[in-house]
């Protein structure tokens, strides 16, 4: 048992040295089985006591849990009741706001219904008079286009100046106060001779405007057409500005002065305002441009005139016929003072009459006041008068 084994790093180590080593070994490994045994064994009562408190809690929180569901149930059916209830009223609400809405709706179709009628209606009678104003603008245009015509023929448009100041003639003087065409002394024919009180010279009105080169101007395209047709222009009106003067002004036989009518306000504002060498120019001549309202107005200044003048005339007729009057107001007032004379006597006449009826009334009264004596004698009054007996 003594002999040595092993050497190990120069110590021998014997056989018994190493089965006690052995021993120890074996005691140290079954040592620790038994500690990893015991230890396995803790662990499982562990396990086991953790598992039993595990299921203790589940168990609580099951029970836990199943309150909590017996609640939620509880509480369900209560939002359920509520809601049911909620859902009633809400149902109920919208039924009324519903039928409230289809009401208002059923009204408000109603109205609209109604005023789409009326407007349709309006519309139609604006459709009808826009037809009507349609027809009366397609009659202008047809009106317009002739108009036109009549202005590009020199012969009609000359006809058409002339018809124009001859209605504003007419309308404004008496039948013997113009004359249309009248035969001058040198054997010119003006368009109208306006004649003046007392053998005074007539006024000469010429109704022929020069209107080619003013439609020129108006369809000239471009500055320098515009310059031609305004330099034509001049020169055109300029020559019947100095024709007029020629022919119509004659000295003892028509006033110094003459009217050319211009058939149209626009074009008598435009010759004024872009052609002041025009008018300068007949203003030298003698010669005023009128438009259709100022013959008009100088027409009208001519008839007051000769309204004047015929007053004058025939105030020796009424200055007798004023003396007439007079003498009748003379007459009336003789015959006035008459009647208040007799309303004068027949008013004293009633005075008297008044005061004899006054008088026969009081006797009446003292008459029926009569008392008499036993023999019939009168009873003398408080004045001692005697009372007649009946």
């Amino acid at each position: 048992m003594q002999d040595v084994l092993i050497d190990i790093s120069g110590r021998p180590i014997t056989v018994a040295e190493a089965l006690l080593a052995a021993a120890a070994i074996a005691m140290l490994l079954l040592l620790m089985i038994l500690i990893l045994v015991w230890r396995g064994h803790a662990r499982r009562v562990a396990a086991d006591a953790e598992l039993h408190m595990q299921g203790a809690e589940f168990q609580h929180r099951v029970a836990e849990l199943v309150r909590v569901q017996f609640e939620m149930t509880g509480r369900m059916q209560t939002m359920a009741e509520v809601f049911g209830s909620r859902q009633s009223e809400l149902v109920r609400g919208l039924s009324e706001r519903l039928d409230g809405l289809g009401h208002r709706i059923g009204q408000s179709m109603n109205e609209t219904t109604r005023n789409t009628h009326e407007g349709l209606s309006r519309l139609h009678e604006r459709l009808a008079v826009i037809d009507s104003a349609q027809k009366n603008i397609t009659e202008l245009s047809s009106q317009v286009v002739g108009l036109q015509q009549i202005l590009a023929n020199k012969q009609t448009r000359g006809a058409f100046g002339q018809a124009r100041m001859e209605a504003i003639v007419q309308d404004g003087l008496p039948a013997g106060g113009y004359a249309f065409q009248a035969t001058l002394s040198n054997g010119n024919r003006p368009d109208c001779v306006i004649a003046f009180p007392n053998g005074a010279p007539g006024l000469v009105v010429d109704a022929k405007f020069p209107l080619e080169a003013w439609n020129a101007i108006r369809a000239a395209e471009g500055p320098e057409m515009t310059r031609a047709a305004e330099a034509q222009f001049r020169r055109d009106i300029t020559k019947h500005l100095k024709d007029i003067a020629e022919r119509y002004l004659i000295p003892g036989e028509t006033q110094d002065t003459a009217f050319m009518f211009v058939p149209s306000e626009s074009i008598f504002a435009e010759i004024h305002e872009r052609f002041e060498d025009i008018v300068q120019g007949s203003h030298r001549l003698r010669i005023v441009i009128v438009s259709p309202s100022l013959l008009m107005l100088s027409v009208q200044v001519l008839q007051s005139v000769l309204r004047d003048v015929r007053m004058r005339e025939q105030a020796h007729v009424i200055q007798g016929e004023v003396l007439k009057l007079m003498e009748d107001v003379a007459r009336v007032t003789e015959r006035v003072l008459k009647l208040q004379t007799h309303f004068g006597q027949a008013s004293k006449d009633i005075d008297d009459i008044l005061i004899s009826t006054r008088k026969l009334k009081n006797r009446g009264a003292r008459i029926e006041q009569l008392e008499f004596g036993e023999e019939g004698t009168p009873v003398l009054d408080r004045q001692g008068d005697l009372l007649a007996s009946e």
